[in-house]
Order: structure tokens, then C-alpha cells, then sequence
């Protein structure tokens, strides 16, 4: 069976792998060459996108940035999973949030921002601090301000007027305004929905971010008193959806209430624990999923850490001298805060854990790896 993936990076890396197994044969489409390629070879072949989609037995995305007429192209060969409204929902903030509001889950309170005076008006009703993302090319804690003082509010508005002049008529550019909640922490939740509704759902993951990116995931903790909310968050959009594939759903644990951050439709960053945590990762689940194949296990099958790698040359050798231990590299030119690869760390108990975290911090060291320990000391021992 042949699965084409819009996006060529580490995460068609990791669906391309899981895939094999299953006898799935993947090809990439590399957005910025538009070149079709193989996601671990790096292969350049001299098939148009055209033909990759007649070739295709079914298409799906690692990203939700991709242009509008390879989108439309592709949902149009009715192969495309998780399909177009998902993608579009994932990479728009203010359609993100006409779903929640539809579907009944909840968010923090937000405002929808195209001039100065909506952003004069969020003051007024949200209160300071508000959080302040662009609805649309945002991520890893880029496109966002924080507006604490009224003193503040012709400087952001002058950076947030050029992004909104920046749009055009066809895919005009907005802004949100959010309600700063005081959280305890973030929680993450990745599920996979089939062709046929189907829902299997792995264990909540929590998650410490250094500088607005992700550093340190975990799960294995006892989360039972919001797994059951963030589960019927993730059905209730899921099934809205019509969705097919791995879906992540992002929350601010607020007093064991959870509130919606951000939902990402595809195999996700905190869900990387999943290839030695459970008995069917995320990747595997996913392809599962648009290949029309069984859903895997979602069961946690050991305490599992993902550590990210961000910027590195390599993972060190030495990491692997511990039980336990597996290093995953995903081939890339290192640049400054780019994420490289990532660690999973396994062990009996949190306890165990803990030990392997901190032994490892000798390889790992916090210059190269900012956050790392105090992450880690903050998701396992609390």
C-alpha cells in the first residue's frame, strides 16, 4: 500500500518507520522544494505531485502549513486523511476556536483581534495579562506577545498591525487575544480515530516547556481525575472532525479543570514517549489510521520521558550505555534551538525514573540542554 505524506521532516521520518512493519510503502512532498522524496533517504525522484497523488493509496500531513492548492489538490482524490477541515482548523487559531466554542469544550476567554480597537476592547473585558498569538503561522512559542501594562498597547499593536497588513484577501492574517489563566500545569492528550470512528486513546502526558518549546514529557503519572475530561474533549472534536488519523489536543490544567490551548492535527511532539511507552506508538497508530488498518494498543506499557534535543550536533554516545535508554536522531542540519532528535528514558517507577533523569544529566549538560533537569525534578517528583 502506498502512502504519500505532505511534509518531509522527522515526523514523516517516524511515520515512514512505523510503516515498514506494516508493509506501507511512504513517499514525502517536500513543501519548500515541491519535490517528492523518501522521508529517511533523502531520495529525489522525478514524480510530480500529480502523479504521487494518482500513486497513492492514501495522503496525510506531518504539519498543518501547507499551501492551500496542495491541500485542495490532494483532498480532492478523496484520499486525504485526516482531511482539509482539520488541517485548516489546526493551522488557524480563530477557526480552532469556532470549534471549540461548537463543540463545547472549553478555552480560556478570548477575544479575535484585526484592529486596534478590538485589542483596546480585550483589555477592557479579558483584563490584563493577556496572552496574544497570531492566529495563523504560529508555533513553538513564536507569533505570540504578552501585554501586561495599557502602556504597552501601541508597541504591540504597531508589531501586530504589520502582521495583519501582511495578509492578503485570500488568506487574510488575524489576531487573538487570551485571558492569561494562572495554570498548574500543561497536559497533553494524543489519540487516533479511524475510518470507521473508531477512538483509542494513550495516557495523559505532561508536559515542561524552556523558552516556549517543549524540553521535557512524561507519562505514567496517575492522571485519572482529567484523563476522563481531556478523553471526551478529544471524541467530541474527533468525531466533529470526521477526523482519521493521530489527533493532539494541548490543555492548561487549571485546578483539575482542563481548558483548551491548542490542538494539532497530526503525530505530535509530546507524543514521541509513545515508541517505547506503549505497545503501539503514535506513528504506527497513525498510519494504521489512513491505511484503513486496526487501531494499535494504547496501553502504557512502562513510565516513559521524552527528552528533546534541540540544536545539538548529536545525541552523545553514552546515553546508551543506560538500560532503558533509546536515542532518536532525525538527520537535520543543527541551528540554534532546532529540534535535532529526541531521548526516551523508560523505568519501573517515578522514583527510577528520577535516578535515570539525573544520571543522565551528566551527558546532558544544562548549557546543551537548557530546562533539563529542573523539568525534569518539576514533572517527576511533583
Amino acid at each position: 500500500m502506498n502512502i504519500l505524506i505532505l511534509g518531509a521532516g522527522q515526523l514523516a521520518r517516524m511515520m515512514s518507520l512505523a510503516g515498514a512493519p506494516l508493509n506501507l510503502n511512504v513517499v514525502a512532498y517536500d513543501v519548500g522544494s515541491k519535490k517528492i522524496m523518501h522521508p529517511l533517504t533523502g531520495e529525489v525522484y522525478t514524480t510530480t505531485l500529480e502523479q504521487a497523488i494518482i500513486d497513492a493509496d492514501a495522503i496525510t500531513a506531518e504539519f498543518e502549513h501547507i499551501p492551500d492548492d496542495v491541500l485542495t489538490l490532494c483532498c480532492n482524490s478523496n484520499k486525504f486523511y485526516p482531511g482539509k477541515a482539520a488541517i485548516k482548523t489546526g493551522g488557524d487559531r480563530a477557526l480552532e476556536k469556532a470549534l471549540l466554542d461548537k463543540t463545547d469544550v472549553a478555552c480560556a476567554p478570548y477575544q479575535l483581534i484585526t484592529e486596534k480597537a478590538h485589542l483596546e476592547q480585550a483589555v477592557k473585558s479579558l483584563g490584563k495579562p493577556l496572552v496574544i498569538k497570531t492566529c495563523q503561522a504560529g508555533y513553538d512559542g513564536k507569533g505570540q506577545w504578552r501585554l501586561k501594562s495599557d502602556l504597552e498597547i501601541d508597541k504591540i499593536w504597531s508589531e501586530m498591525a504589520d502582521f495583519i497588513a501582511s495578509g492578503t484577501e485570500q488568506a487574510p492574517h488575524t489576531i487573538i487575544a487570551e485571558k492569561m489563566i494562572p495554570f498548574d500545569r500543561e497536559v497533553s492528550i494524543i489519540g487516533a480515530r479511524d475510518i470507521h470512528g473508531n477512538v483509542a486513546i494513550y495516557p495523559l502526558t505532561e508536559n515542561e516547556h524552556t523558552d516556549g518549546v517543549l524540553t521535557f514529557s512524561i507519562a505514567g503519572k496517575n492522571n485519572h481525575s482529567v484523563q476522563t475530561q481531556a478523553t471526551t474533549a478529544f471524541t467530541k472534536l474527533a468525531n466533529e472532525l470526521n477526523y482519521v488519523g493521530v489527533l493532539a489536543i494541548e490543555f492548561f490544567d487549571v485546578q483539575g479543570t482542563l481548558l483548551v490551548n491548542e490542538i494539532a492535527p497530526r503525530v505530535h511532539n509530546s507524543g514521541h514517549w509513545t515508541q517505547q511507552g506503549c505497545h503501539c506508538s503514535q506513528f504506527e497508530n497513525h498510519m494504521r489510521a489512513v491505511a484503513g488498518l486496526p487501531l494499535g494498543n494504547t496501553e502504557l506499557k512502562q513510565i516513559t520521558a521524552m527528552i528533546n534535543v534541540l540544536g545539538q550536533p548529536s545525541i552523545p554516545a553514552d546515553v546508551l550505555k543506560f538500560a532503558d535508554v533509546t536515542s532518536h536522531w532525525y538527520g537535520k542540519a543543527p541551528k540554534p534551538g532546532r529540534k535535532m532528535g529526541h531521548i526516551n528514558v523508560s523505568a519501573d517507577s517515578m522514583n527510577d525514573l528520577a535516578d535515570k533523569v539525573g544520571e543522565l544529566t551528566e551527558y546532558l549538560p544544562e548549557e546543551q540542554y537548557p530546562g533539563l533537569l529542573k523539568a525534569a525534578a518539576n514533572l517527576i517528583l511533583h
